[in-house]
């Protein structure tokens, strides 16, 4: 009977059709498996018969036994029976037990021999398999190139033969020219000579008439014979012509018979050189016909050579799973043999003394239940791993559910924020006035003409000016004093940009005497961090706050402008190469037309004028630099360099949400007022007097549309008097949130401008202007129409 798997599995189709080969290899595998008499009888289990001359040593075995897993087991598990307290007994039921266990490893040690000389046998099959693939692919590969070879001689062969062909066949040519021409020859030869016979019986015939006449006229015999001495010679050179002609005849003749003779030379050599044609082509024929054969051969050899790759392929994942399998019953064996060892240090133990045999037995007993106690708390595990593991996932099903509520919840708190921040900015005034006194510089007088009330209604919002004696209080939105920094500022403007972003038009515009601070207070220092002012800390934030927001689905585009006013004529600050002489920049901007223009959504488009794509705050402040050194400043008796222009700063914001498709559209207008002083301050003349007039009148015509707008409330607004007003029509009409600092000088020198300046801010402060509406997109077919949604 053949060995059975131990492990007692499944057998598949390739392990059976293993088995079936090694089941079949002989007497010698029969041996090596049991032994004939297994492979003969009927096996017995546990049926061992040993040499009982020793039974306590390994004996040689005269019969072998065949085991299955369950035997196994069962021979491992086995209990002794009758009564506990007859010693004897155990001792030959313990006898018994060890050499059936003894039985057993012989058994596993001879199966795994078995494994490791087929393994072995396996690999060398596999090994000649494959040795003779790769010489049998030599070899075709060298008969392919040995064909390929002579059949490249052979065609180079037959176009030798065909070359000497065609050269054979031109030689024929020649030969017949040439012996058409020998024949002209000839017969013009034949022509000549009879001609020359012709008159050589003619003279034969003028002689014998002259003989006659000799006969007749022997008076004219001198004469005759004169005559016939003439003919003679005639006679003589008519001959030597002839033999000339029969000489050439002769030679003709020759050459003629040599001409036939080497062209019969050459039809027999062309005829052989068609049968050696033929004889080639033949041999080409059967060439072609060997080499197909051998094609097919290779075919062949080629399907061949893939059936021994796939049988090479099967022998391998047999031996994959002979692998696997030796692996399992070496593991399998492994432990069977810790646990015989322990059995047989046991074994001894109880042959020694029984009582200690008794604990022992008892040890394993407990040492078995432990085992099944701890089977049964990994099932118990294993069940509750599977019920935290359905919990959790319920646990993250909710999560997911909260999130998701999360998330809509966020939306609409982002949509009630922006509700109710324009609520409090509406609250505190759509056009709102801020005071900024700036410290006292070195050249100042030491005495202050600023003062701050220190009341609990004026705190922060009150400021004082004496002049000569009298003072004069102002309260604004917010008062900054000297010791504000520019974070300080900016915080309370912070919520402002905010609303740029949330699809606003915003216009925050710096206004005040030249010296009083504005440029400080709107561009700071950008290098120092520290000292930026408004416009680069408001770019920040933009960006900062647009970044922060694409969690929640929105994406931004921004696009800047930056321009100047200068006697009422617009530059463009970022246009390349632009010239700093101011005349070759009116001669330069004279042939582009910077014309304002508004649309029906209250978007306001200046032509010709540079707009640039921006993605960083980075590349606003590379503008930002630009446009500084392009700006028009001058020298007057207020500041040494004080701006003469308007400077202009305009970031239009378009935003889209990809989850709610809403989309807005801000516009930022960052301003730089030039600075307001009379003409008897400044000390302007020549080119200074006329942009100290056009200033004067610009910032006039903002104060007369303001009042317009909110105090007086007039139906007619002069938003044409000036380019300036004409380009913030849209950001002072009401449809926008505004801001203007005033930007005082606590020099005692610049009191009067100071007062100036505190009552344009105060009048402007008094002023109410309409409710600012937002510009919104909610939907993907609305993508070219704007639609405007009210808040308050």
């Amino acid at each position: 009977m053949a060995s059975r798997n131990p492990s007692n599995k499944r057998v598949g189709p390739e392990e059976a059709s293993l088995d079936k080969r090694r089941r079949g290899t002989g007497a010698e595998k029969m041996e090596r498996q049991g032994g004939p008499a297994a492979a003969g009888r009927p096996r017995t289990p546990f049926s061992v018969v040993t040499n009982r001359s020793d039974l306590n040593t390994t004996s040689d075995v005269t019969d072998a036994v065949d085991f299955t897993k369950e035997e196994v087991e069962a021979l491992l598990n086995e209990k002794k029976k009758g009564n506990t307290y007859d010693s004897k007994k155990k001792m030959e039921q313990m006898t018994d037990l060890i050499k059936r266990l003894k039985a057993c490893v012989r058994w596993y040690k001879r199966i795994e021999e078995g494994y490791v000389q087929e393994k072995e046998k396996l690999q060398s099959e596999l090994e000649a398999s494959e040795k003779k693939c790769s010489d049998t692919k030599t070899e075709m590969k060298n008969k392919i190139d040995e064909l390929e070879e002579t059949l490249s001689d052979s065609r180079r062969k037959i176009s030798c033969l065909e070359e000497r062909i065609v050269k054979e066949e031109s030689d024929k040519l020649e030969a017949i020219n040439s012996y058409g021409k020998e024949k002209e020859v000839r017969t013009k030869a034949e022509k000549v000579r009879d001609e020359k016979s012709a008159e050589l019986e003619k003279v034969r015939d003028e002689k014998s008439i002259a003989e006659k006449k000799a006969i007749l006229n022997e008076d004219l015999y001198n004469r005759s014979q004169e005559y016939n001495m003439s003919l003679q010679q005639y006679n003589s050179r008519l001959q030597f012509d002839l033999e000339t002609v029969n000489e050439a005849l002769k030679r003709n003749e020759t050459e003629k018979a040599a001409i036939v003779e080497s062209l019969s030379n050459l039809r027999g050599h062309n005829k052989a050189l068609q049968d050696q044609l033929v004889s080639l082509k033949v041999s080409q024929d059967e060439t072609m016909k060997q080499k197909e054969i051998l094609a097919n051969e290779l075919k062949c050899v080629r399907e061949e050579l893939k059936q021994v790759r796939d049988d090479r392929d099967r022998q391998l994942e047999q031996v994959h799973a002979l692998s696997g399998e030796i692996a399992r019953h070496k593991e399998y064996t492994g432990k069977t043999c810790t646990q015989l060892d322990t059995l047989m240090i046991k074994t001894n133990a109880l042959e020694e003394t029984c009582s200690s045999q008794k604990d022992q037995i008892h040890i394993l007993q407990q040492q078995l239940f432990a085992e099944r106690e701890k089977l049964k708390t990994a099932d118990l595990s294993a069940s509750e791993t599977r019920t935290m593991f359905d919990e959790q996932k319920r646990i993250i099903q909710g999560l997911q559910d909260r999130l998701a509520d999360k998330e809509f919840q966020v939306v609409e708190g982002e949509k009630l924020r922006k509700k109710l921040h324009n609520t409090i900015l509406e609250l505190k005034g759509n056009i709102r006035v801020f005071c900024r006194v700036r410290p006292l510089l070195p050249d100042d007088s030491a005495d202050t003409v600023v003062s701050f009330p220190t009341s609990t209604e004026a705190l922060g919002r009150g400021i004082e000016l004496v002049q000569s004696g009298q003072k004069y209080n102002f309260t604004f939105d917010k008062v900054f004093n000297h010791e504000a920094s520019q974070q300080d500022v900016f915080v309370e403007i912070s919520q402002l940009v905010q609303s740029a972003l949330d699809g606003y038009k915003v216009c925050i515009f710096a206004y005040g005497q030249t010296g009083s601070g504005k440029t400080y207070t709107m561009m700071g220092r950008p290098d120092e961090p520290d000292l930026k002012g408004l416009i680069p800390r408001s770019l920040e934030q933009i960006f900062q706050t647009s970044q922060s927001l694409k969690d929640q689905g929105w994406r931004y585009t921004m696009q800047a402008s930056i321009l100047e006013i200068y006697n009422e004529t617009i530059r463009d600050l970022l246009l390349t190469n632009r010239s700093s002489d101011h005349a070759r920049t009116e001669n330069s901007a004279s042939s582009k037309q910077y014309t304002i223009k508004h649309d029906a959504n209250g978007n306001t488009h200046v032509s010709d004028l540079t707009i640039k794509d921006v993605c960083s705050a980075d590349e606003i402040s590379s503008l930002l630099r630009q446009a500084a050194q392009s700006r028009s400043v001058g020298r007057t008796q207020m500041n040494e360099q004080s701006s003469r222009s308007h400077f202009v700063f305009t970031l239009r914001i378009s935003g889209k949400n990809e989850n709610t498709e809403q989309q807005v559209q801000g516009v930022l207008n960052l301003i730089d007022l030039a600075g307001s002083e009379r003409l008897s301050r400044s000390g302007a003349t020549g080119d200074r007097l006329k942009e100290t007039q056009a200033i004067n009148k610009s910032l006039s015509s903002l104060s007369d549309v303001i009042f317009a707008l909110g105090g007086k409330k007039e139906d007619h607004v002069p938003f044409r008097n000036s380019k300036l007003t004409y380009l913030l029509q849209p950001c002072l009409g009401g449809d926008s949130k505004t801001l203007m600092f005033v930007n005082v000088s606590p020099d005692q020198s610049s009191t009067g401008e100071s007062l100036c300046s505190l009552r344009f801010a105060a009048r402007v402060n008094a002023c109410e202007i309409g409710i600012p509406r937002r510009q919104t997109q909610t939907s993907l077919s609305s993508r070219s129409s704007e639609s405007r949604l009210s808040y308050g």
